[in-house]
């Protein structure tokens, strides 16, 4: 009896053990599948919210009705000023309740244009928008921002402020007639026009005096610069503003930067074509804004391609909004100093940019994406998503982050950057130029969470230089035929 009952005991622990491992070891691999379906997730998430960042978007649509700036005394020889027609057109249209205000075929000179909301401004194809020479035609001065630093200044070429609904669309070329007899001469430069003895934007009275004021915290309506002052006007900026469209038109001879949404949220820029190689024309500036759909767009530019930004040094402290929720698609870029850039200007720092289906291709493009900040700027990137890009030359770098970025006097300060989740997946580079990876750290500012998965760099001089980061996580990347 003694001996059966301790076969039964031996029976139900062998039972019970086995039991306790099949239910540990599907535990485990329940835990696995988890993981797995997470990571898969994880990995889906981040483009199916770049998707859900395109779908929140507000596109801004008008009334059907429409005012043709001739009708209020516009005309096309390209010499009369028709600031007036312009701006009674958009008055009349904004009193109807919105719609189009039309710009016909033909060459069509003009001093600044204020947009209103729920107005579409409409280049018909073959109309021409010049924009007048004359400085006084930029006056009086409105609140606007040069390189991160908000200022009262010469009013941009097209402007709104605190508007809603509001687009510039059609096939037609707005041409700000900015050359080296206009406009660019300021920027210091002899292969921009300036000459020894000419006034410039590094004059104790201009950029000196704003950078004065942007440390000592003047009110921006203090800051008045404009007549007697060189410092350059923005093409096309909205300040405060929502439900923004840009679409179809072209933009040529520019300024300074070219499309500047500030402070300003729910922004499409579909179909635009930036041409356009004068000192500072960045092709397009979020700055201090969210919600931003860059799309089906070609930069050829003399400066960065789009360049995300968030106020300068104290400014960008003082605002303290983040730019974030950006999406590049479907976009072409050629010459530029970076294809998608974030900084210099950066202090209230970046988040949440997306970058898909491009193609970059020029001997002079001299990054794909880069990060630029410095120890005065401070700020922080984190979240940068790239897929899908194609890349035929580029002159210096495939990815550069620079944390000692500086092309004024000192720019070393207390304000520690930070840099972080990088993520470039199906990445290919014909001709990467000097370096495939170039990071430049600091010791108190560690990159970190830099990847590169399916990536292949071929015709670099040397495949990374990375100081003060984490160590870059190659996942199936080839650079110059070897495996990192």
């Amino acid at each position: 009896m003694m001996k059966n009952n301790r076969y039964t005991l031996y029976i139900l622990l062998l039972i019970f053990s086995n039991s306790i491992f099949f239910s540990c070891k599907e535990s485990v691999n329940s835990a696995k599948n988890e993981s797995d379906n997470e990571n898969v997730t994880v990995k889906d998430t981040v483009w199916s919210k770049a998707d859900k960042i395109i779908a929140s978007i507000n596109v801004p649509t008008f009334q059907d009705q429409s005012f043709s700036i001739v009708e209020f005394g516009a005309v096309s020889d390209g010499k009369t000023l028709n600031t007036k027609a312009f701006k009674d057109a958009i008055a009349a249209c904004t009193e109807a309740g919105g719609g189009k205000v039309i710009v016909p075929e033909g060459k069509f000179l003009t001093g600044a244009i204020h947009l209103k909301s729920n107005v579409n401004l409409h280049l018909e194809e073959g109309a021409e928008v010049l924009f007048s020479k004359e400085k006084k035609d930029f006056l009086p001065v409105v609140h606007t921002s040069y390189e991160g630093v908000e200022l009262m200044n010469y009013s941009p070429l097209i402007y709104a402020k605190g508007q809603k609904n509001i687009a510039v669309t059609g096939k037609g070329v707005l041409n700000g007639q900015a050359g080296k007899d206009n406009w660019w001469p300021w920027c210091g430069a002899e292969r921009y026009g300036h000459s020894e003895g000419m006034a410039k934007q590094k004059d104790e009275h201009n950029l000196p005096s704003l950078r004065k004021m942007n440390e000592q915290g003047v009110p921006v309506e203090q800051r008045i610069f404009g007549e007697g002052h060189q410092l350059r006007p923005l093409f096309f900026e909205t300040l405060e503003c929502e439900n923004v469209l840009v679409s179809g038109v072209t933009f040529v001879n520019a300024p300074f930067w070219v499309i500047h949404p500030l402070k300003s949220n729910h922004v499409t820029v579909d179909g635009v074509t930036v041409n356009s190689h004068g000192p500072n024309n960045d092709g397009c500036d979020p700055e201090y804004s969210k919600n931003v759909h860059i799309t089906n767009c070609l930069f050829n530019t003399g400066d960065d391609c789009i360049a995300i930004k968030s106020g300068r040094n104290e400014d960008g402290r003082r605002v303290n909004i983040p730019s974030e929720n950006i999406v590049v698609e479907n976009c072409e870029m050629k010459d530029g100093h970076g294809g998608v850039v974030m900084g210099s200007e950066i202090s209230a720092g970046v988040r949440n940019v997306y970058v898909r289906n491009c193609k970059m291709d020029s001997p002079n493009l001299d990054r794909v994406i880069r990060i630029k900040t410095n120890t005065l700027r401070g700020g922080f990137v984190d979240g940068v998503y790239v897929k899908d890009v194609e890349v035929g030359a580029v002159k210096e770098a495939v990815l550069k982050v620079n944390t000692h970025y500086g092309i004024y006097a000192n720019q070393e300060g207390e304000f520690m950057p930070s840099i972080k989740n990088i993520y470039l997946k199906n990445v290919t580079v014909e001709n990467g130029g000097e370096y495939g990876v170039l990071i430049k750290g600091r010791e108190k500012a560690i990159v970190e969470n830099v990847n590169l998965e399916d990536v292949i760099i071929k015709g670099v001089e040397k495949p990374e230089s990375v100081e003060y980061s984490e160590n870059v996580n190659y996942i199936n990347t080839v650079i110059n035929d070897k495996r990192m």
